[in-house]
């Protein structure tokens, strides 16, 4: 038996220039709109506890300069400024517990112009 689609509308959708009509399920409607991320803000990759933070807000930091440790399964996770800036804040606190995708910390990046 065929699954009926959730929406009596037909849709019009585009895919490599080529139009196409089709039903949307539920499923399509509500998901998660992708969005391009932003360079200046920093998400943990694991969920931890965050147990040092080396930077404070306002510091000049460079690419590679130590972030904080993130403690995940007795493992003391280093993590790195991935630009140069200035800490704009900082979005944790010592011995905080955050889970995946939490905002560490942001930065003012710093553009370097090449002559």
């Amino acid at each position: 038996m065929k699954k009926q689609p959730s929406t009596n509308e037909i849709s019009t959708i585009i895919i490599d220039e080529g139009k196409y009509k089709t039903f949307l399920t539920k499923k399509y409607i509500n998901r998660k709109v992708w969005k391009i991320n932003d360079p200046s803000m920093i998400f943990s990759v694991i969920p931890g506890v965050v147990t040092k933070i080396f930077v404070a807000e306002g510091n000049k930091v460079e690419e590679g300069d130590k972030l904080l440790i993130l403690e995940a399964m007795k493992m003391k996770n280093i993590i790195t400024v991935p630009y140069s800036g200035v800490i704009k804040k900082i979005h944790v606190t010592e011995g905080q517990a955050i889970p995946k995708n939490q905002l560490l910390a942001e930065l003012d990046i710093k553009i370097h112009k090449k002559d």
